[in-house]
């Protein structure tokens, strides 16, 4: 006779309730991966069975469901296996589904351990350095201005117009041009800007000559350019359709400036005057307003100036075999020989790691019915193994009072 049954079936019982209640307590745990235990008998050599054992826990790495968020920094793992990748301040690195995050008081994003998000940083060009990934670190500095070197833009100049006949060239005297648009405004070295503006002089049937003024001053001593349009409207000249506007200055301290204007797809049509399009490269210094991550992992940052600007981008690991991670507790994973090592990229639809959406947090993947309902199993397995020992009791309570 052998108590080893029953008393096996009540520490596997209580290792499965264990379980059972872990997952139902970490039920509400962002990015909580739940468990199940497994069994095994044991035999021993002997035919009869001793019992059970506890032969390990599985975790199932589903996803779950994703719920949304106000906080840019709260990320969620789509359709994909990867793990956030983390690194303490010593660099030992950690994975997690949890994406939780904030930014502490060095910029470093981090979770609710301190735990730093690792991905790759931005070059001095702007594009992504890439290689072995580090702490991110959202750069607080504002971004420098930059002059205006480019400007383009795109009219439609009327074909009805007549060439004036008041002259010189006057920018206060309306009867001496046919039409004025701004091209700017422009951006000096320092981020000052300058109104800068065009004015549109018929010379003949399919030519016109281009005035230029700067905070209402003239440019040069006569047309910064001629335009050339063929019977069909289309811009001929100058080539490409670009003149240079250079030598130009300021009164406080500024570089002088150089600009390429281009004029491509300006059109000489029996429309009334307008323009289609206008842009230019220069903006003012700006501070950081705002960031987001986006699904490809790329953060970007929006400043004051109406300037986006690239400052990291975030990777994923996932690994051959995760149940093989170690469980450490924080929502968090070690690497272990056993879940083979790390396979680190950058996120995005398609990929095997899987995309980020920002402002999103993945649930808990535990099925609370599911676990109540395996909650009730267990305890009628806890009470039948319980019955067991009493009655192999009560027979050995026989046997000793026999005379």
């Amino acid at each position: 006779m052998s108590f080893s049954q029953g008393i096996s079936g009540l520490s596997a019982a209580a290792a499965n309730l264990d379980v059972i209640g872990n997952n139902i307590a970490n039920s509400g745990t962002i990015g909580f991966k739940s468990a199940a235990a497994t069994f095994q008998d044991v035999y021993a050599g002997s035919r009869i069975g001793l019992g059970v054992a506890v032969s390990g826990v599985v975790q199932n790495f589903a996803q779950g469901s994703v719920q949304t968020s106000s906080r840019p920094l709260d990320v969620a793992i789509l359709n994909g296996d990867g793990f956030f990748r983390l690194a303490s301040a010593n660099g030992e690195v950690m994975y997690s589904r949890n994406g939780q995050f904030t930014r502490d008081k060095d910029g470093y994003i981090v979770n609710s351990s301190g735990l730093r998000l690792t991905g790759y940083g931005v070059s001095a060009n702007g594009t992504i350095n890439g290689g072995t990934p580090s702490a991110l670190q959202i750069q607080t500095a504002a971004m420098n201005p930059n002059a205006t070197k480019n400007i383009d833009a795109e009219f439609n100049l009327d074909a009805r117009s007549v060439t004036p006949t008041a002259t010189p060239f006057d920018p206060n005297d309306s009867n001496t041009y046919n039409y004025s648009n701004a091209l700017g405004p422009i951006y000096d070295s320092l981020g000052n800007p300058h109104e800068l503006g065009a004015f549109f002089v018929k010379t003949g049937s399919g030519t016109w000559d281009v005035y230029a003024t700067s905070d209402g001053a003239a440019v040069g001593a006569g047309p910064v350019t001629s335009l050339t349009f063929d019977q069909n409207g289309n811009l001929t000249a100058p080539a490409g359709g670009k003149f240079n506007i250079n030598g130009l200055s300021f009164p406080n301290g500024s570089a002088t400036m150089d600009m390429t204007v281009g004029l491509a797809g300006t059109t000489q049509f029996g429309n009334a005057n307008a323009v289609s399009r206008l842009t230019q490269d220069g903006y003012a210094a700006g501070v950081l307003t705002s960031f987001s991550i986006n699904d490809d992992g790329t953060i970007t940052g929006k400043y004051s100036n109406e300037q986006t600007k690239l400052l990291g981008q975030v990777v994923l690991s996932s690994f051959a075999n995760p149940n093989g991670l170690e469980p450490k507790g924080d929502n968090v994973w070690a690497e272990t020989q056993a879940s083979g090592q790390p396979l680190t990229g950058t996120p995005g639809a398609g990929t095997k790691q899987g995309a980020l959406a920002s402002g999103a947090l993945e649930s808990s993947n535990v099925d609370l019915t599911a676990e109540l309902v395996n909650l009730i199993v267990a305890q009628r397995t806890y009470q039948a193994n319980a019955q067991t020992v009493k009655t192999q009791d009560q027979v050995m309570q026989t046997l000793m009072n026999i005379r």
